[in-house]
Protein backbone atom coordinates (compact mmCIF):
# COMPACT_ATOMS: atom_id res chain seq x y z
CA UNK A 1 0.00 0.00 0.00
CA UNK A 2 2.96 2.27 0.93
CA UNK A 3 4.42 1.75 -2.19
CA UNK A 4 1.22 2.50 -4.33
CA UNK A 5 0.90 5.71 -2.40
CA UNK A 6 4.23 6.85 -3.08
CA UNK A 7 4.15 6.38 -6.54
CA UNK A 8 0.60 7.96 -7.07
CA UNK A 9 1.90 10.96 -4.89
CA UNK A 10 5.50 11.36 -6.04
CA UNK A 11 5.64 9.30 -9.27
CA UNK A 12 8.07 6.75 -10.57
CA UNK A 13 12.00 7.05 -10.19
CA UNK A 14 12.06 8.11 -13.60
CA UNK A 15 9.33 10.23 -12.94
CA UNK A 16 11.28 12.05 -10.80
CA UNK A 17 14.44 12.14 -12.50
CA UNK A 18 13.13 13.52 -15.35
CA UNK A 19 11.73 16.32 -13.19
CA UNK A 20 15.20 16.96 -11.25
CA UNK A 21 16.46 17.48 -14.62
CA UNK A 22 13.95 20.01 -15.67
CA UNK A 23 14.61 21.38 -12.53
CA UNK A 24 17.91 21.81 -13.41
CA UNK A 25 17.78 23.02 -16.22
CA UNK A 26 15.16 25.72 -15.19
CA UNK A 27 17.94 26.65 -12.43
CA UNK A 28 20.79 26.72 -14.76
CA UNK A 29 18.44 28.93 -17.12
CA UNK A 30 17.01 31.20 -14.49
CA UNK A 31 16.99 35.30 -15.03
CA UNK A 32 15.89 38.08 -13.82
CA UNK A 33 13.10 39.50 -15.89
CA UNK A 34 12.47 42.47 -17.51
CA UNK A 35 10.45 44.61 -14.76
CA UNK A 36 10.59 42.02 -12.13
CA UNK A 37 10.86 42.74 -8.69
CA UNK A 38 13.31 41.26 -5.82
CA UNK A 39 10.55 40.00 -4.50
CA UNK A 40 9.32 38.15 -7.21
CA UNK A 41 12.86 37.03 -8.73
CA UNK A 42 13.02 35.40 -4.69
CA UNK A 43 9.94 33.68 -4.69
CA UNK A 44 10.42 31.81 -8.12
CA UNK A 45 13.77 31.28 -7.60
CA UNK A 46 13.40 29.57 -3.88
CA UNK A 47 10.50 27.65 -5.79
CA UNK A 48 13.11 25.54 -8.29
CA UNK A 49 15.55 25.27 -5.24
CA UNK A 50 13.07 23.95 -2.34
CA UNK A 51 11.72 21.16 -5.22
CA UNK A 52 15.24 20.23 -6.17
CA UNK A 53 16.56 19.80 -3.01
CA UNK A 54 13.19 17.66 -2.69
CA UNK A 55 14.53 15.72 -5.45
CA UNK A 56 18.21 15.37 -3.40
CA UNK A 57 20.13 18.17 -5.30
CA UNK A 58 22.15 19.63 -3.05
CA UNK A 59 23.58 23.43 -3.21
CA UNK A 60 26.20 25.42 -0.67
CA UNK A 61 25.88 28.51 0.16
CA UNK A 62 28.64 30.33 -2.21
CA UNK A 63 27.04 28.37 -5.22
CA UNK A 64 23.45 29.82 -4.66
CA UNK A 65 24.95 33.20 -4.21
CA UNK A 66 27.03 33.29 -6.62
CA UNK A 67 24.03 32.20 -8.82
CA UNK A 68 21.41 34.71 -7.56
CA UNK A 69 24.30 37.56 -8.38
CA UNK A 70 25.15 36.76 -11.83
CA UNK A 71 21.55 36.21 -13.08
CA UNK A 72 20.59 40.03 -12.23
CA UNK A 73 20.02 41.97 -14.81
CA UNK A 74 22.23 45.18 -15.99
CA UNK A 75 20.87 47.83 -13.75
CA UNK A 76 22.22 45.64 -10.64
CA UNK A 77 25.35 45.33 -11.27
CA UNK A 78 27.19 48.32 -8.58
CA UNK A 79 25.42 46.45 -6.18
CA UNK A 80 26.85 43.23 -7.51
CA UNK A 81 30.23 44.53 -7.44
CA UNK A 82 29.84 45.87 -4.55
CA UNK A 83 28.84 42.37 -2.41
CA UNK A 84 31.02 40.54 -4.42
CA UNK A 85 33.87 42.70 -3.24
CA UNK A 86 32.77 43.41 0.31
CA UNK A 87 31.12 39.89 1.64
CA UNK A 88 31.86 36.62 2.01
CA UNK A 89 29.63 34.41 0.13
CA UNK A 90 30.61 31.34 1.71
CA UNK A 91 28.85 32.40 4.96
CA UNK A 92 25.96 34.59 3.68
CA UNK A 93 22.55 33.18 3.71
CA UNK A 94 20.57 33.41 0.26
CA UNK A 95 18.03 35.18 2.55
CA UNK A 96 20.10 37.61 3.68
CA UNK A 97 21.44 38.62 0.60
CA UNK A 98 17.95 38.78 -0.75
CA UNK A 99 17.37 40.80 2.30
CA UNK A 100 20.18 43.32 0.75
CA UNK A 101 18.88 43.22 -2.62
CA UNK A 102 15.41 44.05 -1.45
CA UNK A 103 17.30 47.02 0.46
CA UNK A 104 19.22 48.51 -2.30
CA UNK A 105 15.28 48.03 -4.44
CA UNK A 106 13.60 49.95 -2.02
CA UNK A 107 16.72 52.70 -2.04
CA UNK A 108 15.82 52.97 -5.53
CA UNK A 109 12.64 53.35 -6.12
CA UNK A 110 13.00 56.06 -3.59
CA UNK A 111 15.52 57.51 -5.04
CA UNK A 112 13.21 56.87 -8.52
CA UNK A 113 10.44 59.00 -6.74
CA UNK A 114 12.14 61.92 -5.34
CA UNK A 115 14.20 62.21 -8.81
CA UNK A 116 10.93 62.14 -10.60
CA UNK A 117 9.18 64.26 -8.04
CA UNK A 118 11.84 66.98 -8.20
CA UNK A 119 11.73 66.79 -12.37
CA UNK A 120 8.02 67.75 -11.86
CA UNK A 121 8.83 70.89 -9.60
CA UNK A 122 11.04 72.40 -11.66
CA UNK A 123 9.02 71.90 -15.08
CA UNK A 124 6.32 74.11 -13.27
CA UNK A 125 8.87 76.60 -12.29
CA UNK A 126 10.07 76.82 -15.83
CA UNK A 127 6.62 77.18 -17.07
CA UNK A 128 5.64 80.04 -14.76
CA UNK A 129 8.73 81.77 -15.09
CA UNK A 130 7.84 82.30 -19.61
CA UNK A 131 4.82 83.83 -18.95
CA UNK A 132 4.81 88.08 -18.54
CA UNK A 133 1.94 89.86 -17.64
CA UNK A 134 0.56 92.45 -20.46
CA UNK A 135 0.85 95.08 -18.10
CA UNK A 136 4.57 94.60 -17.65
CA UNK A 137 5.11 94.49 -21.19
CA UNK A 138 3.34 98.31 -21.61
CA UNK A 139 5.68 99.23 -18.52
Amino acid sequence: MWDTLEVTHEGTNDVKRARKHTLIQEYEMFRMLKGESIAEVQKRFTHIINHLMSLGKTFDKEELNIKILKFLDRSWQPKVSTIFESKDLTSLTTASLFGKLREHELEMNRLNVQESEDKHVRNIVLKVAKHKNKQDSID
